[in-house]
């Protein structure tokens, strides 16, 4: 009989061979610790973007349930908070996925918090996208909200199922999807973290949404 413990102990030794194989991660700075399927990410990197890099190679391998990621970003040399404003918003300005003029940036000891109002999901995830790479920045804050056509609750509900059934990497049956006032919460169970985030992912392309709870469950197999 396989025992928690032996599970917990493999899933660890396969999160540390991601990190080794991941070249944006350097294994010696994080520490992997493991209970009942929840990985817990410890000490501190050099950059924002290997913060989330330990994160999401962490919720890739097989057999995690959740991911809490207490990794810190250390010092990184003497940007001002100035200049990373300035380089943030030069970098929003140049993705053509971001609505010009619609994002607002501030910076506080190298935390960036973006605000604004976009048309979509994927506009939201771009704006982010744009600043995390960003030399300097230890923490980022997305509170961008998004602006759409009310649609009708059923409408939402049935084009995000219909989206799940199309999508090859999700078990469709396996999601509720329940929609309010143009906010989705996603609930049920799947195998992995990227078939979570695939669910997402669809739920943001459906008109009508302009926030989304992703409560769904990851119980591998």
């Amino acid at each position: 009989m396989i025992t928690a413990s032996r599970v917990d102990a493999a899933i660890q030794r396969n999160v540390l061979e991601e990190f080794d194989w991941d070249p944006q991660i350097e294994p010696a700075e994080v520490g992997v610790q493991v209970d009942d399927g929840v990985v817990t990410l410890t000490g501190s990197v050099d950059s924002y973007v290997k913060k989330l890099a330990a994160e999401r190679a962490a919720q890739r391998v097989d057999g995690v349930r959740a991911v809490a990621d207490d990794l810190s970003v250390k010092g990184i040399g003497a940007r001002s908070d100035t200049d990373i404003a300035k380089a943030a918003a030069n970098a929003l300005e140049a993705n053509s996925l971001v609505p010009p003029g619609r994002i607002d940036v501030t910076v506080k000891n190298g935390k960036v918090t973006l605000a604004g109002e976009v048309d979509w999901g994927y506009q939201r995830g771009a704006a982010a996208a744009s600043v995390l790479h960003l030399f300097g920045v230890r923490d980022a804050y997305n509170l961008v909200t998004i602006k759409q056509p009310k649609v009708s609750e059923f409408e939402i509900k049935n084009g995000i199922e219909r989206a799940l059934v199309r999508a090859a990497e999700i078990d469709a049956g396996r999601i509720q999807v329940n929609a309010e006032a143009g906010h989705v919460r996603l609930t049920g169970t799947v195998h992995t973290w990227p078939e979570k985030q695939a669910a997402t992912m669809a739920a943001w392309n459906a008109k009508g949404v302009t926030g989304i709870t992703n409560d769904i469950e990851v119980r591998p197999v």
